[in-house]
């Protein structure tokens, strides 16, 4: 078993950034991909991006890259999603995620952390 904590949400002002953080704990904790996802109201939740174990591969949903980055501390069993240029549209839940199947669903989530993007 894997659990996700992610931290970080909060409320900021259109063009500003945020940077939020999800600790992976658990035996195999440091083995698997993980991911950012997010979930705005009414809508589905939709993938963001994801890291490798290693850190050293990384991929993006085109609607985030360029102003969303994924990083890795493997020490430290971290992810971070820094966010910059925020849009109101970027309002939602994130949630972190972790061990993809090869449909990209993953096998465990965190709880998410909310984030609201004011114009």
């Amino acid at each position: 078993q894997v659990q996700l904590v992610e931290s970080g949400g909060g409320s900021v002002q259109a063009g500003e950034s945020l940077k939020l953080s999800c600790k992976a704990s658990g035996r195999t904790a440091s083995n698997h991909a993980m991911g950012w996802f997010r979930q705005a109201p009414g809508r589905e939740r939709e993938f963001l991006g994801a890291t490798s174990w290693s850190g050293r591969d990384t991929d993006y949903a085109d609607s985030v890259k360029g102003r969303f980055i994924i990083s890795r501390d493997i020490s430290k069993n971290t992810i971070f999603l820094q966010m910059n240029s925020l849009k109101p549209e970027d309002t939602g839940i994130y949630y972190c995620a972790a061990d993809f199947d090869r449909f990209g669903k993953p096998t465990y989530w965190g709880r998410g952390t909310p984030v609201t993007v004011s114009s």
